[in-house]
C-alpha cells in the first residue's frame, strides 16, 4: 500500500487524512479536488479558507452550513451589501468562526467578486493560474506542497484586486479545494479528472 493512503470499512484506499472523521471522508469522496467554477462556488471556498487560517479544516466543515447561513449562501452580491450592523450581528453567531478580521475579509471579498465582474470575473482569475498537470499524482503526503509559485502569483493577483486574507498558502489550498491541482496520493479512488482533481495537505 501507498504511504499516505489508508481503506476504509467498504475497502477503498483514500489518502489518509480522509480516514480521520466522517466529514473528511464525505469531503474527500464526494468535493474535494472537484472543479469548482462560479462566483459562488469560488466565493464560498475563498472565505472558508480565510476562516480556516490557524484552524483546523475539520472546524470549517462542522460549521459549514453555519458559514452558509450567516453569509446568505455565499452570494457575493448579498454580501456585498453587509454594513456595521452586519459583522456585529455576525460576531455574535455561534455557529461560525467569531473573528471580526475574518468576517470583515468575507464582507471585503465579496465585494472584490463584484467589483471583478467589470474584468472578466472571478472564475477567470483564478483558472487562469491552472498549473499543467503533474505527470503522475504525489507518492505521499509529505510530497505535497504547501506553496507554489502558481499559488504565490494567484495570491498576488488577488490581492492587487483588493481580495484580503489570501495569502500564497491559502491560495494553494483553494486551488487544491478547486480542483486546478491534483494532489490525491497515487492510489486513492478518487478517479484523476482532466480538469484537475486536488486534495487536502
Amino acid at each position: 500500500m501507498t504511504a499516505g493512503l489508508v481503506v476504509g470499512e467498504d475497502g477503498l484506499a483514500r489518502c489518509s487524512w480522509a480516514g480521520s472523521a466522517p466529514e473528511y471522508l464525505r469531503y474527500h469522496d464526494e468535493e474535494w479536488g472537484r472543479p469548482v467554477h462560479g462566483d459562488r462556488g469560488l466565493y464560498e471556498r475563498i472565505t472558508l479558507e480565510a476562516f480556516q487560517s490557524g484552524l483546523s479544516w475539520l472546524t470549517i466543515l462542522r460549521r459549514r452550513e453555519g458559514f452558509r447561513t450567516a453569509f446568505s449562501g455565499f452570494d457575493p452580491d448579498a454580501v456585498a451589501d453587509f454594513g456595521e450592523d452586519d459583522v456585529a450581528r455576525l460576531l455574535q453567531d455561534s455557529s461560525i468562526i467569531r473573528n471580526g478580521a475574518k468576517i470583515r475579509a468575507a464582507v471585503a471579498n465579496a465585494r472584490a467578486v463584484v467589483r471583478l465582474r467589470e474584468d472578466g470575473g472571478l472564475d477567470r482569475l483564478v483558472w487562469s493560474f491552472a498549473p499543467t498537470r503533474r505527470p503522475a499524482r504525489v507518492a505521499a503526503l509529505t510530497d505535497v506542497p504547501a506553496v507554489t509559485p502558481e499559488s504565490t502569483a494567484l495570491a498576488k493577483e488577488l490581492r492587487a484586486r483588493g481580495f484580503v486574507f489570501v495569502g500564497p498558502t491559502t491560495a494553494y489550498a483553494l486551488m487544491q479545494a478547486c480542483g486546478l491541482v491534483d494532489d490525491h496520493v497515487d492510489g486513492c479512488h478518487v478517479p484523476v479528472d482532466g480538469n484537475g482533481a486536488g486534495g487536502r495537505s
